[in-house]
């Protein structure tokens, strides 16, 4: 037991509890990121270190001037990240209306909806290949629908959109979970203070609920942008980012890049060019949306 003895007491108990998470912190996240940061300011191939050679803004000229398979990763990126956070969120916030209804299989249809999110992204992806390449294709040769019959991960169009419903059906019921939280703590009173003024369901959503979950939705937000900026797995097992690089993330291109490639360095100047762009975004969508909240 640690006894109190002044401020010297205070700091030995915040060693005791803080510094072993502190010091993982730092060797986990903190150091690699720095040396992130230096490497990517060099000519490196990730394997001896004797051969990192400082280029100094050689990596970022070569970024900004020549490559043009990095912009097309962010320009793809921006695009899915754009149609999966409106389609997860939207579709999250509708499963999370029907849910806090007073349904009998309520309980049931939470888990059938959350299990997908905790399925792993490798395993998901490699599920879905199956489902896009014979299940689809099955189905469409027994009902003729032109729908299932298309080559699903054969190109650049249908490609997108294979990631966007596998990451929109993921994704979905995670943030369904947390709107449900949200809606629940939402006062009873002012919802029907707001149908005895004459305002219909949906009314009462848009004036009353939604202003009130703003927390949730904030939240959400800020996770589904951050997770479709991120994609990968699904990137590497549906398509590989292809047909050509067509396809292919932004945190792909930058895998591709340092362990395929073999140029660390400038794989590395493209993570902290992701990390700026990301960060960004997230703190711009996390600042917008808090001052749309309020409180009950």
């Amino acid at each position: 037991m640690i006894k109190r003895g002044g401020k010297s007491g205070e700091w030995l108990q915040q060693l005791v509890f803080v510094g072993p998470g502190l010091i993982a912190f730092s060797i986990i996240v903190l150091v690699p990121f720095l040396l992130g940061f230096y490497y990517s300011f060099t000519e490196w191939n990730g394997l001896d270190l004797n051969k990192a050679q400082w280029t100094g803004m050689d990596n970022l000229n070569r970024i900004f001037m020549r490559d043009d398979k990095f912009w097309a990763a962010f320009g793809f990126t921006l695009r899915f990240t754009a149609v999966t956070v409106l389609a997860s969120n939207l579709l999250a916030f509708l499963l999370a209306l029907m849910l806090t209804r007073a349904l009998k299989t309520r309980n049931l249809l939470r888990t059938v909806f959350f299990v997908p999110n905790v399925i792993g992204g490798i395993l998901l992806g490699y599920i879905w290949q199956f489902i896009f390449t014979k299940g689809f294709k099955t189905i469409g040769e027994m009902t003729g629908w032109s729908f299932f019959e298309q080559p699903w991960l054969g190109t650049a169009g249908t490609g997108f959109w294979g990631l966007v419903i596998v990451f929109v059906w993921q994704s979905a019921g995670y943030m369904m979970v947390i709107y449900i939280a949200a809606l629940t703590g939402v006062p009873k009173d002012m919802l029907e203070a707001a149908t005895i003024d004459g305002a219909g369901y949906w009314q009462s959503i848009r004036k009353v609920t939604l202003p009130l979950i703003m927390p949730a939705v904030t939240v959400c937000l800020f996770l589904t942008i951050s997770n479709a900026f991120k994609m990968f797995d699904l990137n590497l097992s549906l398509t590989k980012g292809g047909p050509g690089t067509s396809t292919q993330s932004l945190a792909y291109n930058i895998y591709a890049e340092a362990l395929v490639n073999n140029r660390y360095g400038l794989g590395t100047a493209k993570a902290m060019l992701f990390f700026l762009a990301v960060s960004l975004i997230a703190v711009t969508q996390v600042w917008l949306t808090k001052r749309k909240e309020v409180e009950a």
